[in-house]
């Protein structure tokens, strides 16, 4: 469990969402399609201080939001989704906290700016819950799940291009590096080549069943019980939202927004935002961090925050409720008065391409 710090603000946890009019919120009218992962944890983290001010830049269905406003009844939140759904159904807990919350439409990258336009500077803690929501998932018209027929999409924020027009427009060696750069795939080259096969000789490739089929007749059956298209259908959510950018600017963005003692707590969902966030927070108190396997390592004297903690998991009873929990990962620091490491490359917080050499 998260350690914390001996002294300090009071900090409030576990008591009910009380609303400004005085309605309490029900943990039956409460639950939402999105149930929050890790959130005994994530509130130990952060470690809510009575009358504080908190961001939660994933308002997902508002789980991590309604936990912060019980804190007290003087915390404030700023919440963020880039998903204007999210934002759409949010607006009934926004008409019942009053001022409390403030919900908006924004992408991690935007934090810093956003968070200042409301007023929240300084701010005491603010939670990241990393990736696809459960919302976003069971819903077959947004296209992010290979187990609903839907339209090839999977944009968060509906703008841009989608996942179709990303393969439709991509040549081999490019998806090949897309797959195995963001999926980790190690059929990377032999789904490529189907996929534009296919779409050269049939007809564009527009629905995530047509996907499924084409990468499962590419590739060798699983022996692990994980459906093949897994890793290709992560790669083309990541590389359609620019995830990893986007948190690499979201971590440094939050940094710049805690005060001194403030808390960042950061929930991943698979390697490749584990590892950016893991090297951010290490390379960032001080430790020997190697950005890069091509450079040496680097110890850098500035330390933006506390010795880091995590990775913190799922214990039984929570993946006994919520399967989908199963791989996330909780890390957390504490903000000190040092700016962020001078030198700190962002670059190197992203993951490096993958070697081709025995990749098929």
């Amino acid at each position: 469990m998260p350690q914390h710090a001996k002294a300090g603000p009071e900090r409030r946890t576990g008591r009910p969402v009380t609303f400004a009019r005085g309605e309490e919120l029900s943990a039956e009218a409460a639950h939402l399609s999105h149930l929050p992962v890790l959130l005994p944890e994530v509130m130990e983290a952060l470690q809510a201080v009575n009358g504080g001010r908190y961001i939660d830049a994933t308002f997902g269905g508002g789980g991590y939001c309604r936990a912060l406003l019980s804190a007290s009844p003087s915390t404030r939140v700023l919440a963020l989704d880039r998903d204007p759904e999210a934002v759409r159904e949010g607006q009934t807990l926004v008409e019942r906290a009053g001022a409390r919350l403030t919900l908006a439409q924004a992408r991690f990258g935007e934090i810093a700016r956003v968070a200042r336009e409301h007023g929240f500077d300084d701010v005491d803690g603010i939670a990241f819950d990393v990736g696809v929501s459960s919302m976003q998932i069971d819903r077959p018209e947004r296209g992010f799940s290979f187990r609903h027929d839907g339209p090839l999409d999977m944009r968060m924020s509906r703008e841009g291009p989608s996942a179709a027009d990303l393969i439709a427009t991509s040549s081999v060696e490019e998806l090949a590096d897309l797959l195995r750069l963001f999926g980790e795939e190690r059929h990377a080259g032999r789904i490529a080549r189907a996929i534009v096969k296919a779409r050269t000789q049939d007809a564009p490739i527009t629905t995530t069943r047509e996907l499924r089929r084409l990468v499962a007749s590419a590739v060798p059956a699983a022996r692990d019980g994980i459906d093949p298209a897994t890793r290709t259908f992560q790669a083309l959510r990541i590389a359609v939202n620019d995830e990893l950018g986007e948190l690499v600017g979201g971590l440094v963005g939050a940094t710049s927004l805690l005060k001194p003692g403030g808390r960042l707590a950061v929930v991943t969902f698979h390697s490749l935002e584990d590892r950016i966030v893991k090297r951010f927070l290490q390379g960032n108190t001080g430790r020997e961090q190697p950005l890069s396997r091509h450079l040496p390592t680097q110890r850098t004297s500035q330390r933006a925050f506390a010795p880091a903690f995590g990775p913190i998991t799922p214990g039984e009873t929570e993946l006994a409720g919520n399967p989908r929990a199963r791989s996330a990962k909780l890390r957390w620091g504490t903000r000190t008065h040092s700016p962020l490491s001078e030198g700190f490359a962002e670059a190197f917080l992203r993951p490096e391409p993958a070697r081709r050499r025995g990749q098929k």
